[in-house]
């Protein structure tokens, strides 16, 4: 089975890697970008068109907010940003607001943190895998068909692509972030050179159109909530702006300086590319409806159930470089396929805070170790399995999911930037240093303003979005604390109970005397060997055990016993109902009965086959007492096995395929050996 499953998963995610070959993974800030700021930089292909979509419920009249709308996420951008330069500056070990907030406010707010990243880490693989797959549904009407299985395909393909290691996928998805960002930045040039300069008059495929408002004439209350709902939408291009904080181990020395320099141009990127896109939605007369089949009109009637709506930024792409041209063909592929890697955030900052968790005991082990790639595999896998999960329940729609966004991210924002602010209090008290002071002061400012900042929006989040689904992820979040909670209570019980005492106690103090007992059926080879290892153990008293659940075989079994001439006295079992764990475990525990400070030790014979398929044929009994001993006190197991020839087979098998040699291996010539085992080899 090894040699079957090894040869595929070496195809799909390459030869294992050495642990000394970790810094060969870490990444330079032109690889760190795409890969750690896909999905800020994505989210200008729908955010946009999440603020139209709210706003065209008062009809047209109301997209001439939508500019104030950029403004105000711009000027929250930038805070963000800021903001977060000062975090991987004071905390570049990679733990990002979980440590922030963990190690300023305390173990609860850092796992309300981590609860509300891994919830958002989620929804950033769904929102961005179905965005892509309905950018993509537009051109191929096979897609829109499947959408869920063409979406869940692709959280597939990614999570391979992940698997095969961080820095070998940036390079992968490094192109089309690049193609897409040029694209996007040739799409506003050239429309403001046409606009400005030429004067031509750009008109998007819906600048005709009108829209039916849904709640026309709105003011006052019911005007400004709107406008914060529109507002709230808009922000989320602020997603994934904190994976680069999680990120700073992956970053090539200096960790802090590259990953604070990589996190201020893509917050500039991506201020520049929403509020471009913004204006020429509104320069070309884009038009969009939540419910485009009834409340979008062409020549005053409905455009009816079969109008596909395209997104924002394909219908600004038409207007300015036209329908259909190389320029259009080339920014939709890219905006496309960006949107599939923008889910790359999430593969790189879920896994890595897993880990965190997990060496903090809030989460499995498993999560901390990394795999034949230097990645950390498990949490890769967990992450696709539970965005995957989310696809398919809410059938890879994008307008649904994205209503679960944002919440996770504004909660750790929030209680990041409240954290900071308490670190540089704790410092201010100490540092005598005039010019490290001023530094302080206005790091701490700068944090001041974003904790007030976001949790303003995080309020207008919750308020506006919580009937449209944003409890989905609050009770997200819920569920990861409680099950963390859990998780660190169990791991922590599990350290009191096995922690060695000063002074020896009963559990570690030497047992009175030793039973061995030798678990017989027959008289066989693996018995023999059974009973010559016990005989080695010199315990007090040794004896064999045998269950009569058949008494023709049991009087054989006494009869060759006898006949034999062996030593060891033999203890027949009676088991009326044909039991051989219950009668078994039975009589062990009467010997602890009687004797609370002696210790049982029960050998058990096992023969070892080399065939999957040949478990089939064996009862497996000797397994399954093992599993019932390993809850009864006082009792040491031990496997004596002996091996079949058909074992003995397998095992040769596996050495031709240790010293197997890929083709061209030997052209290649050895591998080179580390210093380090060069000198132990020549000692």
């Amino acid at each position: 089975m090894s040699k079957l499953t090894d040869v595929p998963k070496r195809i799909l995610i390459g030869r294992a890697l050495r642990s000394d070959k970790l810094g060969e993974t870490l990444l330079p800030k032109r690889i760190a970008l795409p890969v750690f700021a896909s999905d800020p930089l994505s989210s200008v292909a729908y955010a946009p068109g999440e603020v139209l979509l709210v706003l065209s419920v008062a009809g047209v009249s109301a997209y001439h907010f939508s500019p104030w709308i950029a403004v105000a996420v711009v000027v929250l951008m930038f805070t963000v940003v800021a903001s977060y330069r000062q975090n991987v500056h004071a905390y570049p070990s990679g733990g990002g607001d979980y440590e922030v907030a963990t190690t300023n406010l305390g173990p609860k707010a850092g796992l309300t943190v981590a609860s509300a990243l891994l919830v958002d880490y989620v929804l950033t693989v769904a929102v961005s895998i179905s965005s892509g797959v309905e950018n993509l549904g537009s051109a191929i009407p096979f897609v829109v068909e499947h959408k869920t299985f063409c979406a869940i395909a692709m959280i597939l393909l990614l999570t391979v692509m992940n698997l095969r290691g961080v820095r070998e996928s940036g390079k992968l998805f490094a192109i089309p972030t690049y193609v897409f960002v040029l694209g996007v930045f040739a799409m506003i040039l050239w429309g403001a050179f046409r606009g400005l300069v030429l004067g031509d008059a750009m008109k998007a495929p819906t600048a005709d159109y009108t829209v039916h408002a849904e709640q026309g004439g709105l003011a006052g209350f019911a005007l400004v909530f709107l406008l914060l709902r529109a507002f709230s939408s808009g922000c989320a291009a602020l997603t994934g702006v904190e994976a680069i904080s999680n990120g700073v181990p992956a970053f090539r020395k200096p960790k802090s300086k590259n990953a604070a320099t990589t996190l201020a141009l893509m917050g500039g990127l991506a201020v520049t590319m929403f509020c471009g896109i913004i204006v020429l939605a509104m320069t070309t007369g884009v038009k969009m409806a939540e419910k485009p089949a009834t409340d979008l009109l062409h020549n005053g009637h409905p455009v009816g159930s079969g109008y596909t709506q395209n997104p924002v930024i394909s219908q600004v792409a038409a207007a300015v470089f036209g329908d259909g041209t190389l320029p259009f063909v080339i920014l939709a592929a890219a905006t496309a396929l960006v949107l599939f890697l923008a889910a790359n955030t999430a593969y790189n900052g879920f896994p890595l805070l897993g880990s965190i968790l997990a060496q903090d005991r809030y989460l499995p082990r498993q999560l901390h170790t990394r795999g034949d790639r230097l990645a950390f595999s498990n949490g890769i896998v967990l992450l696709a399995g539970a965005a995957a999960i989310l696809v398919y329940i809410y059938g890879a729609d994008s307008t649904r999911l994205i209503q679960l966004y944002i919440v996770g991210v504004f909660v750790s924002f929030t209680l990041s930037q409240i954290g900071m602010v308490r670190h540089w209090n704790r410092h201010l008290t100490t540092e005598k240093d005039q010019a490290k002071r001023r530094r302080m002061h206005r790091s701490r400012a700068i944090n001041a303003f974003g904790a007030t900042f976001t949790g303003l929006v995080l309020v207008v989040v919750l308020v506006t979005k919580f009937s449209h689904g944003a409890w989905v992820a609050l009770l997200g979040m819920v569920i990861f604390y409680v099950t963390m909670t859990a998780i660190r209570k169990h791991y922590d019980r599990v350290a009191d109970e096995i922690a060695a005492a000063d002074s020896p106690d009963e559990e570690i103090a030497r047992p009175s005397r030793v039973h061995s007992i030798v678990l017989v059926s027959k008289v066989h080879k693996p018995t023999l060997r059974a009973l010559n290892y016990a005989k080695l153990m010199r315990s007090d008293s040794l004896e064999a055990v045998s269950v009569d659940v058949d008494p023709a075989d049991t009087k054989a079994l006494r009869a060759e016993w006898e006949s034999r001439g062996i030593e060891v006295p033999l203890k027949v079992l009676a088991s009326p109902y044909r039991e051989i764990t219950r009668p078994f475990i039975e009589y062990v525990k009467s010997l602890r009965k009687e004797s609370p400070r002696d210790v049982v030790s029960v050998f058990i014979p096992e023969y070892v086959v080399g065939h999957w398929y040949e478990h089939l044929l064996h009862n497996q009994s000797a397994l399954r007492l093992k599993g019932r001993l390993l809850f009864t006190p006082g009792v040491m197991v031990t496997s004596v096995p002996w091996q079949l020839d058909s074992s003995e087979a397998a095992k040769v098998r596996a050495r031709k395929h240790a010293e197997w040699n890929a083709p061209g291996s030997v052209r290649r010539g050895p591998v080179a050996q580390p210093k380090k085992e060069k000198a132990a080899t020549k000692k």
